[in-house]
């Protein structure tokens, strides 16, 4: 066996983080076994270990460097991969996934590209929005904003590329694709996706707690402008 199990690539990051890489046929399974990391690492609560930043298929690991150094992380996970001979898996190891059903209103303005995304893929408007609907998408990456988090994958039919030129300002919660990934705007930012509608929901609490997680699932579904305004309001 690898010394590090399925890592298969460190690298450092600073004086006081590493990177993880992690060995997979796809993304998903590499995906898998950053979840199957990030829970065994994170269920021992190092006292030196201050942050992991999962994403699609790596794993940052932030430590105290006061406490520990690199050579010490190393040696944790050559342990732990010793420890654990089911590390090479397909799945998650068990680890449970948070399903969220998201409400959208397609088409709402100033949230909507349908015409532009019609004109790049040959799909009609409806056909896009029954194309996003269609699939339950995984949580890979939580990053560039606050709650923002970045989800695949996007059926082929319904994906294109970024705007050549960003907008200056996307408005809050709009949910837009960009090549494979689908995303909901958290907050009002630049941005250059496709936008297909708004959701109501806030993404990020009071705390700064993101509702959207790495590893939990997500399924759209439309509402009507009604709905919206009624989710949005209430």
């Amino acid at each position: 066996m690898h010394p590090f199990g399925d890592i298969k690539q460190i690298v450092p990051a600073g004086l006081d983080a590493i990177l993880l890489y992690f060995a997979g046929d796809t993304v998903d399974v590499a995906n898998a076994r950053c979840q199957h990391w990030l829970h065994s690492i994170t269920s021992l609560t190092f006292p030196w270990l201050k942050e992991c930043v999962p994403a699609y298929d790596s794993l940052l690991l932030v430590f105290d460097a006061h406490k520990v150094d690199s050579h010490f992380v190393y040696q944790m996970l050559r342990s732990l991969a010793a420890q654990d001979a089911n590390m090479s898996i397909n799945g998650t190891g068990g680890i449970s996934a948070k399903t969220h059903e998201i409400p959208v209103w397609y088409g709402a303005e100033p949230a909507n590209d349908l015409a532009l995304v019609s004109q790049k893929t040959g799909l009609s408007e409806q056909d896009i929005i029954d194309a996003h609907i269609s699939m339950t998408y995984k949580v890979y990456a939580v990053g560039f904003a606050p709650g923002f988090a970045y989800m695949g994958n996007v059926p082929e039919t319904l994906q294109c590329a970024r705007l050549e030129t960003p907008r200056n300002k996307v408005p809050k919660g709009a949910v837009a694709i960009a090549d494979a990934q689908t995303a909901i705007y958290p907050s009002s930012s630049p941005g250059g996706w496709h936008l297909l509608g708004l959701c109501p929901l806030n993404l990020v609490d009071t705390s700064h707690n993101a509702l959207l997680k790495v590893g939990d699932n997500v399924k759209f579904a439309p509402i009507s402008e009604q709905e919206f305004r009624d989710l949005h309001e209430g």
